[in-house]
């Protein structure tokens, strides 16, 4: 349980650091802010950050709860959580020393690292619910990390439009979105999303109509599967 804890601390200590100090003289927005990137959210929607560490923090608690009953965390668990934080720092300071395509290949990790421990859970176990609403986010900030390399090393993305590339992203990362929640019944990994597409939404207006216009479609999508999905599955059982 102290490594857990001092794992959570220690991401914690280098976020704040890496934004009041700032980190390498710029904070972590500053440096998405360079390039346009369509499929980058609007600023608000960044506060997620400080949600995701509370809810850990409470999943953390929980975990010191059974650990003063007599049952501390697996193993699995203990090494999952350790190695996302670890991603979760080495991504910071490759992103904040621009070192973007190490970016990318750090925040896959970490994706990875969460999905380890997301399986540790089943669905109705709420110590799932923190790990799910990182998980989500994580998945939106890799596409968002992808896109933005892509940008800075000028790809020209086949002759196809940039918007049109964001539609074809925002679609994939429905079909991902809508994987979780039918396959693990999961109504968090998808609500992150729908946070994402609409700050998408916000960030784009009316300059790139096609991509507001799919993001908030597309958060209809998910918001109707997050609806429906298990109630069709249970009359199927039936």
């Amino acid at each position: 349980m102290l490594l857990i804890t001092l794992s959570l601390a220690a991401v914690i200590a280098l976020n704040i650091t890496a934004n009041v100090l700032p980190l390498n003289g710029q904070t972590t927005g500053e440096i998405s802010d360079r390039l346009s990137v369509l499929f980058t959210p609007a600023g608000y929607v960044f506060s997620i950050w400080p949600v995701i560490y509370l809810l850990l923090a409470v999943w953390a608690a929980a975990y010191w709860k059974q650990f003063k009953g007599g049952f501390p965390p697996s193993y699995k668990v203990t090494t999952f959580f350790m190695l996302s934080a670890v991603l979760n720092i080495s991504w910071l300071l490759s992103w904040h020393y621009e070192f973007f395509l190490l970016s990318v290949v750090i925040m896959t990790g970490y994706l990875f690292a969460l999905l380890g421990l997301y399986f540790q859970y089943e669905p109705r176990n709420r110590l799932r619910i923190p790990i799910s609403v990182n998980m989500g986010w994580v998945t939106v900030a890799l596409i968002a990390n992808i896109a933005y390399v892509l940008a800075f090393f000028n790809w020209g993305g086949w002759g196809i439009s940039d918007g049109l590339w964001t539609v074809v992203m925002l679609t994939a990362a429905t079909a991902l979105a809508l994987h979780i929640r039918y396959h693990y019944d999961d109504i968090w990994y998808p609500s992150v999303f729908i946070w994402a597409f609409i700050g998408i939404a916000v960030e784009n207006a009316l300059t790139e109509l096609l991509v507001s216009t799919a993001s908030l479609f597309l958060s209809g999508v998910i918001l109707a599967g997050i609806l429906f999905i298990r109630k069709r599955r249970i009359i199927e059982s039936d």
